[in-house]
């Protein structure tokens, strides 16, 4: 059996893996674009940061492809597949042929039209490690530069939080009327800024850039006007799925796979940024561009083109970001009856409906996370707990005995 995977981050590694928990031998191939090593790409703001290096980047260790029986073709573009042949074309023309085809392609930065952008030279998105060094360079050393986001999602935000010490000032702006729109709720956008903005950032919200009157020059919907130095733009992602819809896998805004991360079309499976899953805490199809998700739905995609039986079922919106000190996990819906928890420097909401904890926000006091994060993914029924408990002071403690011990017997 031989097998080709497209792409080299999370869900990418994910198959692999699946692979090799069932078929230790059959050939694969992994080809990606990008030239590095597989990596951490949430890390890149870290690496801005002087938090970690490239090589602490690394997503597994040096010998993986090695390790693993892996033909990485790295530095190097799919730019068709050829279903009807079974082989994926290269940016060359030459031609890989599979058995088993997965579609790992992530996704790419939206940039929305803008006039005058293309005059900008000193711009970047902030998606690779390829973006990291790039805005390294335009920001040089001497702290000097005025720089200017555009997106205060978690792209913008995570940008910002790695250039900051590297900035004279670091404005940024955004449509929405907050920052961090999908992932906080009102309160903790506020929290959040508040916090960031005693850093030393600036934020102007419900605002856009209209136009660039020169290469240095915002001018803003409002009317307001800003010189810059640096462009960082960071407005949000669009799935990869190009490959996928040129060959009839049916795609809404991401490409469709059912529970063992297949396509419509024989053979050939998908996983990560560029698919559309099943959030089980909001009840929805979306997209769910997190890293726990495309590596479990890369894993089953694994196990599943070799032959084995894996179900992914389980995803929901999940994060978990420091800013500067500050430390937010969230997770699931926000739809549902609130319980809520203030205090100068923390922020807790739990999310409850039909008798389930469907969502959280913690910020400040990220202690046990992971226990909310468990009793969402597993749909714990909350009458089968001591729930009071756990929204004071989330313990194993709180579970029954008999779920207690089912916990403790799971690796960690």
């Amino acid at each position: 059996m031989k097998y080709v995977i497209i792409g080299n981050a999370t869900a990418a590694i994910g198959t692999v893996e699946g692979i090799r928990s069932v078929d230790k031998y059959g050939e694969i191939v992994l080809i990606s674009s990008e030239p590095h090593f597989t990596y951490g790409r949430p890390l890149i703001s870290y690496l801005l940061l002087g938090k970690t290096t490239e090589e602490k980047m690394n997503y597994r260790p040096r010998d993986f492809y090695e390790a693993n029986n892996v033909t990485a073709m790295l530095g190097r573009t799919v730019t068709s597949i050829d279903k009807n042949a079974k082989a994926v074309v290269l940016e060359n023309g030459d031609k890989v042929s599979y058995d088993k085809l997965a579609i790992c392609t992530g996704s790419r930065p939206f940039v929305p039209p803008m006039e005058g952008l293309d005059t900008v030279e000193a711009q970047t998105p902030f998606m690779t490690l390829d973006d990291a060094h790039r805005l390294a360079g335009l920001l040089g050393d001497q702290k000097d530069k005025d720089v200017l986001i555009i997106g205060a999602g978690l792209i913008g935000l995570k940008c910002a939080e790695g250039i900051l010490h590297l900035s004279k000032s670091l404005t940024i702006v955004d449509m929405a009327p907050r920052i961090l729109p999908n992932v906080l709720d009102e309160y903790g956008s506020s929290f959040l800024q508040s916090y960031l903005e005693g850093l030393g950032m600036k934020f102007y919200l419900s605002d856009s850039v209209a136009k660039f009157s020169t290469p240095n020059h915002a001018i803003f919907k409002s009317g307001m006007e800003l010189d810059f130095d640096v462009l960082v733009v960071a407005v949000g992602v669009r799935p990869n799925t190009g490959l996928a819809e040129e060959i009839g896998c049916e795609v809404n805004r991401g490409i469709l796979v059912d529970t063992h991360s297949a396509t419509t079309v024989p053979d050939i499976y998908a996983a990560g940024d560029c698919t559309v899953s099943h959030d089980i805490a909001a009840d929805t199809d979306r997209i769910l561009a997190i890293l726990p998700n495309a590596y479990l739905q890369g894993e089953a995609a694994g196990v599943n083109m070799a032959g084995g039986d894996k179900v992914f079922d389980q995803a929901f919106p999940m994060n978990a970001s420091g800013f500067l000190g500050l430390h937010m996990i969230t997770a699931g819906s926000y739809d549902g009856e609130e319980f809520v928890t203030k205090t100068e420097t923390s922020y807790k909401k739990l999310v409850v409906r039909d008798n389930k904890l469907v969502g959280f926000i913690l910020i400040g006091d990220v202690d046990r996370g992971g226990i909310y994060t468990s009793l969402i993914r597993d749909q714990v029924p909350l009458d089968t707990i001591d729930f009071d408990l756990i929204r004071q002071h989330p313990q194993l403690m709180a579970f029954a005995k008999a779920e207690r011990a089912k916990k403790l017997a799971q690796p960690h």
